[in-house]
């Protein structure tokens, strides 16, 4: 195909090579090679052999031992046995809810004349801002931040990065500062002069007690304290924890090797992502990723990587967050996959399989299998595929990478063609489900608006420099990312402690309508955070009172019946 575009004919009818075109062909062809995995670069991350990415030859001969090692019940399971199951509660359902469509049974799915279908959206979800913390006095977020420590000491994770100095202490009020001005923007800079700490003495607590593995262990702990609050299993979404993670973004001011260009948020500058990962309402885990990498990748990685207390039985994203393998994955690991689609009948229509022919199916049927599953194909591969997700479980690389290459539609290998096949599987059982269930459907999207309403929150925390990103390299870039979710972190521990708090005397004091409205208040929310004005951090200050704001709160006129 290219070779008309490759030569040139001179005056005399003899052909030339244009240089400058071939040259280009040959760096697009190497382009197409790696990414299709038929050109490996050994000394590359996501360049390499795919099996360089799993478990050696030699280490796979003690599967045994690995797969019992791991725990996931899937894989001591014989494939046929396993498959046996599948099919029977996919072919279940299929005939089920067809015949609750039919019958009318299904009063939510509207379908037109055509044979078109769609499924009524509403946007509803947890609000920002609750009205219910107006009544409450402005506080500084620094002495939010040290009321949060008293309550679970999560300063006390940041070592001092020298092992000679491990039993040194940062000061207090030093750490918190230097954490203000990571997670506002702010800068350290910014955060000398209006403050009454000098530049010197922040960079230096910075430089010795904030990192990546002290910021992580330190929202752990805060994590762990909402957790444990009385208000946490009120957010429950249908008496599970039911997480979504979704990417945000933020320009850059400098060009950072992560920072891409993309006009549809950034204009002509750069940006980059923030990934998250949030359950009940708490960001649990995130990750800082570059724009065009797809986000997909990395939802396997944020829920096996989150080593807090809360663990989450469903997952959902948008449809940014789905690819080939995400479905079947996950299930390996005893996680639902529940995304929000844009158009479920596009991908019912192009996505739903059974076990069977399609033409043994009822042709009256509004949801008939596309085409039949390829069993043997998975049976074949079983092997490979236990050797993948176990290599996934032990993290033998970037998990993100063994993803991606997975989910690629440029690499073809049986092995990626009986996961895609499996995944099918998982699919179908969600789309059916999707379809029957108005529950999951609400689910669904509280889920994904929780996620949604932690990114404006975040946003306000990180207000600094008008939003665009002041650091210079990825790692600051981290660094910020992470100070934002403590900050964000600890207020959302102060408001779940006042919720809690409120929550238990209505309870003692015999007033169980009020309960409701209570577990309907999001946590998130900042209108009495103050992150403005000059900060005081070596002064004396007031600490929080929390039974006063509690006494003040239950007392007020209606507080009887919030939000009734």
């Amino acid at each position: 195909k290219s070779k008309p575009y490759l030569y040139t004919t001179d005056a005399n009818g003899k052909k030339h090579l244009l240089v400058d075109r071939y040259e280009f062909l040959i760096y697009r062809l190497l382009r197409n090679h790696l990414e299709s995995g038929d050109v490996f670069c050994w000394d590359s991350v996501h360049f390499r052999s795919f099996d360089d990415d799993l478990l050696s030859d030699e280490q796979w001969q003690e599967k045994e031992a690995l797969i019992a090692q791991i725990g996931l019940p899937i894989l001591t399971q014989p494939v046929e046995e396993h498959l046996a199951e599948l099919e029977e509660l996919l072919e279940t359902r299929l005939k089920e809810v067809n015949q609750r469509i039919a019958s009318g049974e299904n009063e939510h799915i509207v379908v037109k004349k055509s044979g078109r279908w769609h499924l009524p959206y509403s946007r509803m979800g947890d609000t920002i801002n609750d009205p219910f913390f107006d009544a409450l006095s402005q506080v500084d977020i620094q002495a939010v931040c040290k009321f949060v420590h008293q309550r679970c000491q999560f300063l006390n994770e940041f070592t001092h990065v020298l092992h000679r100095y491990a039993g040194r202490k940062a000061d207090e009020q030093t750490l918190i500062a230097c954490i203000i001005a990571w997670g506002t923007n702010m800068g350290l800079g910014r955060m000398g002069q209006i403050s009454d700490v000098p530049y010197q003495t922040l960079a230096s607590t910075s430089n010795n007690f904030i990192r990546l593995e002290t910021l992580q262990k330190a929202n752990d702990s805060v994590v762990n304290a909402i957790a444990q609050l009385p208000i946490f299993q009120q957010y429950h979404i249908g008496d599970t924890i039911h997480s979504s993670s979704d990417g945000q973004k933020f320009e850059t001011q400098f060009h950072t090797i992560n920072a891409r260009y993309s006009s549809k948020y950034f204009g002509m500058m750069k940006g980059v992502v923030a990934y998250t990962l949030t359950a009940n309402h708490v960001p649990i885990n995130t990750e800082i990723i570059g724009p065009n990498d797809h986000e997909s990748h990395f939802v396997f990685d944020l829920l096996y990587n989150n080593l807090t207390d809360i663990q989450p039985t469903i997952h959902s994203t948008d449809t940014h967050g789905t690819n080939e393998v995400n479905f079947g994955i996950l299930h390996f690991f005893g996680y639902q996959f529940a995304p929000r689609y844009r158009d479920i009948y596009d991908k019912v229509s192009q996505g739903l399989y059974g076990f069977k022919h399609p033409s043994q199916y009822d042709a009256d049927w509004l949801l008939r299998p596309i085409r039949k599953i390829r069993k043997k194909l998975v049976i074949e591969e079983w092997e490979n595929m236990q050797r993948i997700m176990v290599s996934l479980a032990l993290k033998t690389t970037t998990q993100s990478i063994i993803i991606g290459k997975l989910s690629a539609y440029t690499r073809k290998n049986k092995t990626k063609r009986a996961l895609w096949e499996y995944d099918n599987i998982i699919r179908s059982l969600y789309f059916l489900n999707y379809v029957d269930l108005l529950s999951l459907r609400r689910y669904v999207q509280q889920a994904v608006n929780r996620g949604e309403s932690y990114h404006k929150f975040h946003r306000a925390v990180s207000h600094a420099n008008f939003g665009r990103l002041r650091f210079k390299t990825e790692g600051e870039q981290q660094i910020w990312n992470e100070c934002g979710r403590l900050i964000s972190n600890c207020i959302i521990f102060y408001n779940a402690t006042i919720l809690s708090n409120v929550l238990r005397y209505q309870t003692d004091n015999g007033r169980p309508s009020s309960k409701v409205s209570i577990e309907k208040v999001s946590p998130i929310a900042w209108q009495h955070i103050n992150f403005y004005g000059r900060f005081e951090f070596t002064k004396s200050f007031q600490p929080i009172d929390i039974d006063a704001i509690v006494q003040k709160l239950v007392t007020r006129p209606g507080m009887s019946s919030p939000r009734e």
